[in-house]
């Protein structure tokens, strides 16, 4: 199996952002249509549309200004790496490489809480990034989310939501 070289795109971010929202690497789908969970059955659009009160019909700029206004943020822990398909579990170890998070934690130091959209962006972010961020003397709140990933199946759509809507709407920490 050939390995392909993915390479995410950069954050949706407005000018003061209070949740950073991260995933490991775009899909296939994503990476080809340059958009940010662009694979029909990932829930994560269905999740914040609904959490915002907004219809899943709006178009993807129309749902990132709302990402924005709402003070979210949406990036993913790797700028690029080799992997065959979408899942995370065929990413090659020796090719990643992380974005610079230090810099856009400086850059908008409004964002006080990280949510992790699935295990393998908490396990990439600890593992290449955390330390970083602790010699940066930059300090945030953390939570591990279910993958909105049409891969994680093992849990329904509406536990996903629910879970979701109760961490968007937790007060900061």
């Amino acid at each position: 199996m050939t390995l392909e070289h993915a390479t995410s795109f950069p954050a949706i971010v407005g000018l003061t952002p209070r949740i950073l929202i991260l995933g490991s690497m775009p899909g296939m789908e994503s990476l080809k249509q340059q958009r940010y969970y662009a694979h029909p059955r990932n829930a994560f659009w269905p999740v914040m549309t609904s959490f915002f009160g907004q219809s899943d019909l709006l178009g993807y700029e129309q749902r990132c200004d709302i990402l924005k206004q709402q003070q979210i943020a949406v990036w993913d822990v790797l700028k690029s790496c080799r992997r065959p398909g979408s899942l995370d579990q065929h990413i090659e170890t020796e090719s990643i490489i992380t974005n610079d998070f230090v810099a856009l934690l400086q850059r908008h130091p409004t964002i006080g809480q990280i949510f992790f959209n699935g295990g393998k962006a908490e396990q990439l972010f600890k593992r290449y990034v955390m330390k970083q961020l602790e010699s940066a003397g930059i300090l945030l709140d953390y939570q591990r989310l279910p993958s909105t990933s049409p891969a994680h199946a093992a849990m329904s759509y509406e536990m996903k939501q629910k879970l979701w809507h109760q961490a968007l709407s937790a007060p900061p920490i």
